[in-house]
């Protein structure tokens, strides 16, 4: 039997969140748009401070206005509460970086719905940009969806539900024709868990043993067997940043702060 080759594609994270982010700040320029986020920090989280630099940069490419506002983890709920709905009445949009200290989770209900820049997704919004970029189909594929926490899997799990798309955890995951996994735990996903051409969607975070920046996947192994791969750092976390923006903008168009 003649073996059938398969072409190898790792995502370019950073290539398609440029494209987002050239194509939000062209429309801001051509209606005349004035548009702020505001970034709730709480704590001293080092990974937080990472993903708040990362918003900042991408605010400046498009133009938009960003205030980092900074609280000590002491702080009570009530009085957080109170700050976020002083700081939403400045700005076009706003964004509690998670995670939050125990006991102030529920701040995130007091995000006004008009200033809320994570009530679509970016997360389910960066997955749909790199299908939608590859031009791959979820229909009638076998779909393994590893983890389940609120950022990631929950969202996620949501989203193939009101697709309509049947999918399944790690259990099966050797069946899986696309993986997409978001658990935060090095190598969890090792190449022979994957079979031959599967599409594999890496949105975990973490530091491996020697403080690298790593996903849930073993990379340079598994890539090996995919046909498409996002790296960790560089694949999708650059496009969620820029689809977050894209939700701002979505919000906004109007807005004249």
């Amino acid at each position: 039997m003649q073996q059938v080759s398969i072409a190898r594609m790792i995502i370019d994270g950073k290539k398609i969140s440029e494209r987002i982010l050239n194509e939000v700040r062209r429309e801001i320029q051509e209606k005349e748009l004035k548009i702020s986020l505001a970034v709730i920090l709480v704590g001293d989280d080092f990974s937080s401070k990472i993903y708040v630099k990362r918003k900042e940069q991408a605010a400046k490419i498009i133009g938009a206005g960003f205030e980092l506002f900074k609280f000590n983890r002491d702080i009570s709920k009530e009085n957080l509460e109170r700050e976020i709905k002083e700081i939403s009445n400045r700005f076009s949009g706003l964004i509690i970086q998670l995670p939050l200290p125990e006991g102030l989770k529920d701040v995130l209900k007091a995000i006004p719905e008009q200033k809320n820049v994570e009530s679509v997704s970016p997360v389910v919004s960066a997955v749909e940009e790199i299908l939608k970029e590859c031009g791959i189909s979820l229909e009638g594929k076998k779909i393994a969806l590893v983890g389940r926490g609120k950022l990631v899997g929950k969202p996620l799990e949501e989203w193939l539900k009101e697709k309509g798309l049947e999918y399944f955890g790690i259990e099966k995951i050797k069946e899986a024709d696309i993986i997409i996994t978001g658990v935060g735990k090095p190598k969890l996903i090792t190449q022979d868990m994957v079979k031959e051409g599967a599409v594999v969607i890496d949105i975990g975070f973490s530091h491996d043993e020697n403080g690298k920046a790593v996903g849930d996947v073993d990379f340079n192994e598994v890539s090996k067997k995919a046909s498409l791969i996002t790296p960790v750092p560089g694949g999708v976390g650059p496009i969620t940043v820029a689809c977050l923006f894209k939700n701002l903008l979505k919000l906004n168009e109007r807005t004249t702060i």
